[in-house]
């Protein structure tokens, strides 16, 4: 895909800057980048992101996205694009620690919408998530579902939502707002608040017998591949069909907990019924969810491509060649 910008004013190549680029769906995003032949920059404090993920042709600062360092390289970079990706995670911590969460996620959000602003940026993407539409009132969620997040993580990033969308459009920033289903795939951290995917993946490499679901495992989830979230992120970076937009990114399919140990115990060539160990549900847990898809294949021209089983083929792959380096 060539970007929209690639022959503008100035020559050369297409300026990015990603925050949480050393992280798991940002070093997707970063290798997507680098593909286009885009010179790309890296924000990320490397508090869960990691050096090893970054390529040596990548400018990284590592700095928190809060700090007058960050909004400093922003300006110096000068990017054409800013796809923000940096956020505390953990709807645990979150709960625990609302005013960290809200720092992080809201704080740092204004600050990376006010250096590019200062930088002359021409687009930010902010990636959100599904979290902001809570119990789902129907199913799939469409951009227009009533937004009544459970968690204040879902909180935080619904604000940063109206930030981004208020600050940029008084400073004439373009901008796309993506909310994100449950990303999995390779780079995922399969320790403190892992997406399942990355737990099991985990276990199925470490050789464990039997897979741990919470609940029944009936509880299902539109799990999409980080590499297909890093084109639609790509996408709404340079596509002017996209400025301005709510786009749900996602599969549109629902795929139960169950199913989901199923399909990793075939991916990794296990024959027969995948053993589980069924655990206390967890608090708040929502019973399904699935995305409505069809904005982002409006305004983006995408659709997830990477089938269920080949993803967790992917992710096996790259969780086993990390447990033997």
């Amino acid at each position: 895909m060539t970007p929209d910008w690639s022959q503008m004013a100035g020559g050369g190549r297409p300026r990015a800057v990603v925050t949480g680029g050393a992280g798991f769906i940002g070093s997707h995003l970063v290798e997507a980048l680098l593909a286009e032949g885009w010179r790309v920059g890296v924000v990320d404090d490397l508090s869960s992101g990691r050096v090893s993920r970054v390529p040596p042709e990548v400018e990284l600062a590592a700095v928190d996205v809060r700090s007058p360092q960050a909004r400093d390289f922003i300006r110096s970079f000068r990017p054409r694009a800013v796809a923000h990706l940096a956020a505390q995670v953990s709807v645990a911590r979150s709960v625990g620690d609302p005013l960290l969460d809200a720092d992080v996620n809201v704080g740092g959000t204004i600050a990376i919408l006010l250096a590019s602003r200062e930088a002359g940026v021409r687009r930010v993407v902010f990636a959100s998530s599904a979290a902001v539409y809570g119990a789902p009132a129907y199913l799939p969620l469409d951009e227009g579902h009533p937004s009544r997040p459970l968690s204040p993580y879902g909180i935080s990033k619904l604000a940063g939502e109206h930030y981004v969308r208020v600050l940029a459009e008084a400073s004439g920033v373009g901008w796309v707002v993506l909310r994100y289903a449950n990303v999995y795939g390779p780079c995922q951290d399969a320790h403190g608040e892992a997406g399942v995917v990355a737990v099991f993946a985990d276990r199925v490499v470490r050789g464990d017998r039997v897979l741990p679901v919470h609940g029944d495992g009936l509880q299902t989830r539109d799990f999409v591949y980080a590499g297909d979230v890093a084109e639609a992120t790509l996408r709404a970076m340079t596509l002017e069909s996209a400025s301005g937009r709510i786009l749900n990114v996602g599969t549109g399919r629902g795929t139960s907990v169950l199913e989901l140990a199923q399909a990793i115990w075939r991916a990794a060539g296990r024959e027969g019924p995948v053993p589980v160990e069924h655990q206390a549900a967890r608090p708040g847990d929502i019973r399904h969810s699935r995305l409505d898809v069809s904005q982002a294949a409006q305004a983006l021209g995408w659709q997830a491509t990477v089938e269920l089983e080949e993803g967790l083929r992917r992710t096996l792959r790259a969780t086993s060649r990390r447990a033997t380096s």
